[in-house]
């Protein structure tokens, strides 16, 4: 998930090694619908060009995993990946990260850094800027003028950039530009390309593939074997819209594996965790957790065979169970089938 850079310098300016050579794609790149593949194809373009690239998705995607594997495709994957969060510190404290302390050359032809800024240490590599639009308008004009120019003087020495610029926003960003918030000429050479990441709720056929690799990357974290999802469980995730994208999705599949001690999760696991009752439950919060699960059972299956007109193979299909099984499920829990058809 993304990180907070820090506002020293000294840290902030620190590199970040880029990822090895069979590294798995961006979390976001997970999944097989068509505006990820879409996403996945702008990627490796971008990756072969040098221009600026403004990423924008909506509060809680995972911008930072498109940035990096932008690095990782591109010619700049050997150098540096430096990180500066726009939003993290006021505007004195963001000039003195990303540029540097004082120079005493401010009226030079160029613009001047310090070798301790972010962008001298960005320099071979990408920089990444997080909430771009957040940079303080001070630091957005010193930015655009080393963009437009494509040198800067580091240490009072005349210097190529030398670097990969890559921004992530969230999609006000335009309006940002439209209000004057935003320097136009700054927006233009961040945007030589531009990728707007869909949120979840565009694309939830990629949910069950995100949530599994989303377990497997949290049970790793925490030292734990690995764990599964039944196909229900799967099916009952991808049914949610994720208001709060990847970054609740993670919250989610975290809050279970603490809090379910089972080797394979199902959806009684998944049910406290999820916190339905902040959104629009599925059921009232009456009975014991077999007669909710049966409740919510029925309902979900019921939505799903409304959804596929009745039709019992692509309900099935969707549910990830077995037709007769369907069936089966269906007569357990009463629901009448006289509007099935094959």
């Amino acid at each position: 998930m993304p990180r907070s850079a820090t506002t020293d310098p000294s840290l902030a300016a620190t590199p970040i090694e880029p990822a090895p050579a069979g590294a798995p794609a961006a979390i976001e790149l997970t999944g097989r619908s068509a505006a990820i593949a879409r996403i996945g194809e702008f990627i490796r373009r971008a990756a072969a060009s040098d221009g600026g690239v403004l990423i924008t998705a909506e509060q809680g995607c995972a911008v930072e995993s498109l940035a990096r594997e932008l690095h990782r495709l591109g010619r700049y994957a050997r150098g540096p990946f430096i990180i500066f969060d726009c939003a993290a510190a006021d505007a004195a404290a963001s000039e003195r990260t990303l540029f540097g302390g004082h120079t005493g050359a401010e009226d030079a032809e160029l613009e001047s850094v310090t070798s301790v800024s972010c962008l001298a240490a960005a320099r071979g590599g990408v920089l990444f800027l997080q909430n771009v639009a957040d940079l303080p308008a001070s630091a957005q004009a010193r930015l655009a003028r080393i963009a437009r120019d494509g040198q800067m003087r580091v240490d009072c020495m005349p210097l190529d950039t030398g670097f990969r610029l890559v921004a992530g926003a969230t999609p006000g960003i335009d309006g940002d530009v439209d209000a004057h918030r935003f320097r136009a000429d700054l927006f233009r050479r961040l945007t030589a390309v531009r990728i707007d990441l869909p949120p979840l709720r565009e694309r939830q056929e990629d949910v069950p593939a995100l949530a599994t690799r989303l377990l497997a990357d949290v049970c790793a974290s925490r030292g734990l074997a690995p764990r599964s999802f039944t196909q229900a469980a799967l099916a009952l995730l991808g049914a949610l819209t994720w208001p709060g994208n990847l970054r609740e999705l993670h919250d989610a599949i975290d809050r279970v594996v603490r809090e379910a001690d089972a080797p394979v999760i199902q959806i009684e696991h998944l049910l406290p965790a999820l916190r339905l009752q902040r959104t629009h439950p599925p059921f009232a919060p009456s009975g014991n957790l077999r007669e909710a699960r049966q409740r919510f059972e029925r309902e979900y299956i019921v939505s799903v065979l409304q959804h596929h007109g009745w039709h019992m193979a692509d309900a099935a299909e969707t549910l990830g169970i077995q037709r007769p099984n369907l069936y089966r499920k269906a007569r357990q829990l009463g629901i009448p089938l006289t509007r099935a058809h094959e």
